[in-house]
């Protein structure tokens, strides 16, 4: 369950001087500390029956001792595995009431656990997390620490498993001294994690896990007295612990540049160029961060103006900062294009760097960033919890800066940074002293460079961590129960959903509006018949290539100018298509939609398609092939389609969307134009609007730059969508992938339409096969053999016949067992074992009691409107659904199960190194076997 989350939130917000008080960002909170040390902070939100539990330890990877990395990671996963009053996952209760954004994650600096329960679910959620948090080590034993070090090292293989996989060991060993707390990776090493014992684990939690060391956020539909109460409750007699000794800030920057080189199964030689910088509140840091988008932090940014467009260098290049509260990472990565000297793109790089740091940013590159941040704040405070809402936002503030609203100083500071600032913090902390990786793509049987980089040696720098200064500590007396067990819910809050209104436009274009008022931001997507299934007739991947061609260039405007209004006016502009549609989306602030139409409506109706733009993105578009030919299940995810619904069928296409090489290098400007006629057309278009404006409003708006959009005379093209025979027998397809460390095991069948009748009791069955993370493939895969990171099955949504796929990435050793173990699986549910009592009552609950927390945001409200379109659903759907999943039925979900589930008939797509898996899994004998390559071609 580790995810990278870093404080990019703290860049993200501006004030500008001309802003309406209205428009002010703020995040109202209450703190208060209890009588042992324990942290709290309140925030009120009573838009959604729902609150966001936040807690941080403050304990991370940084925090670890020679010889025992990936401890706070490891220790992480074990918090998951049950406690004292509650045996078994952590997951089970909270899947019940029906909580969303539930996880955890390691970092550097901390540790932290999250979940939005529903209001009348707090109680349990603080019960839970106070449970394992004061009793945790009667429930550890050896088990489950072998269970959860299993699970952790399969995620390290499978990290290592992709494309440039192991990048982040060789840059932080370089980057940072040998004794820096940041020399390793959070995952840490095999050795170490192998080595770790019960002893060790237990000692951890004793060290860190104290209440003294802990903040919790509640945000949402809770008030600061009630949130006193409970916590007081739940947490008081929880001992705050032993003083926990603060790591201090420690840049370690670097004098002198360094170089390194690797070697991967990678597509593109890739250069990645890090500097480390000032760390999280120095009044550098948010500088820095308007350098970063300066120099790549977009189509308007120098690099990629410089390397993309003019000297047609590379085919993507960024600068990002990483930042931490010990030091900052200022990273630039680029991909170069084939056949290019990395050499030519270091010394066009080494140019900008040099004319930037000579004259800083300008007024104009300034404003665009300010404008496009202040949008992307607010859009981050329309969430409580999750992985980036407003928990996150007043935790990181108050864990790493002790002030929850330590993050309005950075606003503060990027509001006011002028051109002279921001260069001359660029010229502090970028003008010398960065290291450089390479990577590049490894030959057929090259030995590659896995092993663990040397790195930098130890430094006399490093400076003593402090102890806090000493709390008088005590605990309160409980009269809490915990042997009578989780605390029952028994109510649970009824769906809040926005009436869904209709109108039309002058043209008689349909409108449809789900009007909500949290934030000032208004979203709509413009739905048009159309998708990969367009394309038959056609060049695989015209409908994708087109519509991503729409923000390229209008008749009057580039596409750099595109994304510099689209900056201006923080709107958000994009186009895409699925199997069965395409689309064009704006994300707009409510102050800006006037002007964002503008755009959006000129990027719609007039795409210019022109010669260079389309050989700019055509070349991008063929290096993302051959990333995705090098990605396990990208590999598995273009071959599956053609086998199973062979190469003429409209789906039977690469589900990335991508096309092939050849389709991709035979269009011309000509074909995408007759796409856009043919599709992108006012009476094959239905408009949906979700967010803060009215049905009037928003009607007199899209008049203005859509109601005079006429139709072409020509006929909309029909698309044929063909039903496909059932596959009769079981099939295997192997993709050799040398040095792979784990084995992607991919399985697929036919399934009936989205639009089925019994939709809803296919997907209940697929929650328990394996949907949830309480499955039964996940249990088994994971939890049980712990051969897995996670194993999952789902149904890809489709007009047609869709595919119903198992999926399951398995260290390598265990690659026949766990393609026995998910044939087992399957054939159980559909025979001796099928969906019990227990189960469906499991995930008709966790359905239901999850709807009032699903529609958190406007993006999930849009969400709604779309699946109701291209599905032919009622404008109630929605609000339907809950005695829907109440009136089924054990006989409803066995019918499904066996509708679906085919364990005799499965496609098998097994990616992984042939010489050590090809035997044992042409020993289980499931069928006919077949070796491909990464094109999908038969390998002799």
């Amino acid at each position: 369950m580790r995810k990278r989350l870093t404080a990019a939130l703290f860049s993200l917000g501006f004030m500008g001087s001309a802003m309406a008080a209205s428009d002010a960002i703020d995040i109202p909170f209450t703190r208060f500390t209890l009588a042992n040390g324990l942290t709290a902070i309140v925030h009120e939100d009573h838009k959604a029956p729902v609150v966001a539990v936040s807690i941080w330890y403050h304990v991370g990877s940084a925090d670890e001792p020679t010889g025992k990395t990936g401890f706070a990671h490891l220790f992480e996963h074990l918090m998951f595995s049950g406690s004292e009053h509650h045996k078994g996952t952590f997951m089970e209760p909270f899947e019940q009431v029906g909580a969303t954004d539930l996880n955890g994650t390691t970092w550097f600096d901390r540790t932290n656990y999250f979940e939005t329960v529903p209001t009348t679910a707090l109680d349990m959620a603080l019960w839970m997390e106070s449970d394992r948090m004061g009793h945790l080590l009667g429930a550890i034993g050896q088990h489950e620490l072998d269970t959860q070090r299993g699970v952790v090292q399969n995620e390290k293989r499978e990290g290592e498993n992709q494309p440039y996989g192991r990048v982040d060991e060789n840059i932080l060993a370089n980057a940072f001294p040998a004794n820096h707390p940041y020399r390793h990776d959070t995952i840490g090493s095999m050795a170490d994690l192998d080595a770790a014992s019960l002893a060790d684990v237990k000692q951890w939690f004793h060290d860190y896990y104290g209440a003294a060391n802990t903040t919790i956020v509640l945000a949402g539909d809770i008030t600061p007295t009630a949130a006193r109460e409970k916590l007081e409750k739940y947490f008081g007699d929880i001992a705050a612990g032993p003083p926990v000794p603060r790591q201090q800030a420690w840049v370690a920057q670097r004098d002198t540049s360094t170089r390194g080189e690797q070697k991967d199964h990678v597509a593109q030689t890739r250069i990645i160029r890090e500097w480390n910088v000032a760390q999280l509140g120095h009044a550098d840091e948010p500088l820095l961060e308007l350098a970063a988008d300066a120099l790549g932090g977009g189509k308007t940014s120098r690099l990629y103006q410089r390397l993309v467009y003019a000297d047609k260098l590379v085919d993507r290049v960024s600068v990002e900062v990483q930042p931490f509260s010990l030091a900052s990472q200022f990273v630039l990565t680029a991909d170069i294009k084939p056949g290019v000297d990395p050499a030519k793109v270091e010394a066009a790089i080494a140019e900008e760097w040099a004319r930037f740091l000579k004259d800083g940013p300008s007024a104009d590159e300034l404003a665009r960033s300010r404008m496009a941040s202040r949008a992307g704040f607010i859009r981050g405070l329309e969430k409580v919890g999750g992985f980036s809402g407003k928990a996150t936002v007043l935790a990181e503030s108050q864990v790493y800066r002790g002030d929850p609203a330590a993050y309005k100083i950075d606003l503060e500071r990027i509001q006011n940074a002028t051109p002279e600032q921001v260069r001359d913090a660029a010229a502090r902390w970028i003008a010398k002293g960065d290291y450089t990786l390479t990577v590049l793509p490894a030959a057929d049987g090259e030995d590659l460079e896995f092993g663990a980089p040397k790195g930098l040696p130890a430094s006399a720098d490093k400076p003593a961590a402090k102890l806090p200064a000493a709390g008088e500590f005590k605990t309160v007396a409980s009269s809490l129960d915990r042997k009578s067990g989780v605390p029952e819910v028994k109510t649970f809050p009824a769906l809040s959903f926005p009436a869904i209104q209709r109108g039309k436009l002058k043209n008689g274009i349909d409108v449809v509006l789900a009007e909500r008022h949290t934030i000032p931001v208004v979203q709509m997507q413009l739905l048009f018949d159309a998708g990969f299934a367009s394309d038959r007739g056609r060049t695989l991947g015209t409908s994708s290539f087109a519509m991503t061609m729409l923000d390229e260039g209008t008749q009057t405007l580039d596409s750099v100018e595109i994304a510099r209004r689209s900056e201006m006016l923080g709107a958000q502009i994009g186009a895409g298509s699925g199997l069965d549609s395409s689309s064009a989306s704006l994300n707009a602030l409510k102050s800006q939609l006037p002007a964002s139409l503008d755009l959006f409506a000129d990027v719609v109706r007039n795409p210019a398609f022109r010669a260079a733009d389309i050989e700019r993105i055509r070349g991008q578009w063929l290096a993302a092939i051959a990333q995705e030919k090098t990605q396990p299940g990208s590999i598995a995810l273009r071959i599956l389609p053609p086998l199973l619904y062979g190469g003429n069928h409209a789906y039977g296409i690469p589900f990335t969307g991508t096309g092939t090489e050849a389709s991709i290098k035979s269009l011309g400007a000509e074909d995408l134009r007759n796409f856009h006629r043919d599709y992108i057309r006012p009476d094959n278009v239905e408009i949906l609007v979700a967010g803060d404006t009215t049905l009037a409003e928003i009607t007199a708006e899209l008049d203005r730059v859509f109601g005079n959009w006429d139709a072409a005379e020509m006929p909309i093209p029909k698309k044929s969508v063909a039903d496909v025979d059932a596959q009769k027998s079981a099939r295997v397809f192997l993709i050799d992938r040398p040095d792979s460390p784990q084995t992607l095991i991919l399985t697929g069948a036919l399934a009936p339409s989205t639009r089925t009748p019994n939709n809803l009791d296919i997907q209940t069955m697929n929650d328990v096969f394996g949907g949830n993370f309480t499955s039964r493939l996940n249990m088994n895969l994971r939890e049980d053999k712990r051969w897995a990171y996670g194993a999952s099955s789902f149904l890809q949504d489709a007009i047609g016949q869709r595919p119903f796929i198992t999926y399951a990435s398995v260290q390598t050793d265990k690659s026949a067992e766990s393609v026995h173990e998910i044939l087992k699986e399957s054939r159980a549910i559909i025979g001796t074992r099928p969906v019990t009592d227990e189960e469906l009552a499991r995930a008709k609950a966790q359905s239901i009691r999850a709807l009032p927390g699903s529609f958190e945001t406007t993006r999930s409200v849009l969400g709604v409107l779309v699946g109701n379109a291209l599905y032919t659903r009622a404008d109630d759907y929605v609000t339907t659904l809950k005695a829907k999943y109440e009136a089924q039925t054990d006989a409803d979900i066995e019918a499904a199960a066996k509708q679906i589930i085919q364990p005799d008939a499965l496609t098998w797509v097994i990616v992984g190194d042939l010489k050590k898996i090809e035997q044992p899994l042409r020993a289980l004998k499931l069928g006919e076997v077949s070796v491909l390559d990464a094109d999908g071609k038969t390998v002799p």
